[in-house]
């Protein structure tokens, strides 16, 4: 590895991103295991300590292999955000600055803020915060997309509807400040590794072989007792929180609050995680045209 000519001194970074089940957090490994590096997590959901099987965390044979850090640190009570993200990761490369990091995930936005830089957006007063809980709790964002299709156009444009969190975040930062994201996302700070000092490889398999590493990553999840790990939540469950929208959790909880059968429920997720691969493709291909593609 040669060394890192940007703001941070040591080796260089290695940066893996693709969709998920592409075989993102084996490369990794391997990577840091040659280069005596570091895995650091950049997925959303896997920083959640709440989650070990659901979100496919590195098992204890990972982790001895390397030091795997950012995983499974956060608590499921905590709205757990990009900056916070920055802002830890940012501490672990400063701590471990003679080792290779090699940060591996499947969240778009962590990687964009981290080689972009991160709008300054205002924090969200507690007053907001709780009307957007509010609506959130009715099951419906239909109003909070029509006032953002009248203040913020752009920002409906850009929005994955499908993708609640962030029409609710979109919704809260112009509830709180008076000014669109897409205003605030214009006013990006310096980012902490730029892509021209890094080593970009966003992954990208074939759909058929995603498919069917989806298939079986979801069956070893059920003998590996992700059932379990689902019910052990339910007792405080809070549909609010960002721990709750990882992939498969609402169909886990149908299974067994609403006595969806295991069959129904496991074939619902495997076209739910389909579905969302393939909108983690439509990211990628937009926002992260500067990365090296490999189907390996």
């Amino acid at each position: 590895m040669t060394s890192d000519p940007g703001n941070r001194s040591g080796p260089k970074a290695v940066l893996i991103c693709g969709p998920t089940a592409s075989g993102k957090s084996s490369l990794a490994i391997d990577i840091a295991e040659k280069n005596d590096g570091i895995v650091v997590n950049a997925d959303a959901m896997q920083v959640y300590s709440c989650w070990k099987i659901l979100t496919a965390r590195p098992t204890r044979q990972d982790e001895a292999r390397v030091p795997h850090l950012l995983f499974g640190h956060v608590d499921k009570a905590t709205r757990y955000s990009v900056g916070s993200w920055l802002q830890d990761i940012q501490r672990v490369l400063e701590k471990n600055r003679g080792a290779t990091p090699v940060i591996v995930g499947g969240t778009g936005l962590y990687f964009a803020a981290l080689t972009t830089g991160l709008a300054p957006v205002p924090e969200i007063p507690g007053e907001v915060r709780s009307k957007s809980i509010r609506i959130q709790s009715t099951g419906t964002q239909d109003g909070m997309i029509d006032e953002l299709r009248s203040h913020d156009p752009d920002a409906i444009r850009r929005l994955d509807l499908n993708n609640a969190a962030r029409i609710v975040r979109a919704w809260e930062v112009l509830r709180a400040s008076g000014q669109s994201l897409s205003y605030w996302q214009a006013l990006s700070t310096r980012p902490l590794l730029p892509l021209e000092d890094v080593d970009p490889i966003l992954l990208w398999p074939d759909t058929g072989q995603t498919a069917a590493r989806i298939e079986r990553r979801l069956h070893r999840m059920i003998a590996d007792g992700v059932v379990e790990e689902c019910r052990r939540l339910l007792k405080d469950w809070d549909p609010t929180l960002p721990y709750s929208k990882a992939l498969g959790a609402r169909e886990f909880r149908a299974h067994l609050e609403d006595g969806v059968s295991l069959e129904d429920t496991i074939a619902r997720i495997s076209t739910v995680t389909r579905q969302y691969a393939k909108r983690q493709r439509t990211w990628f291909r937009s926002r992260m045209s500067g990365w090296r593609r490999t189907t390996t």
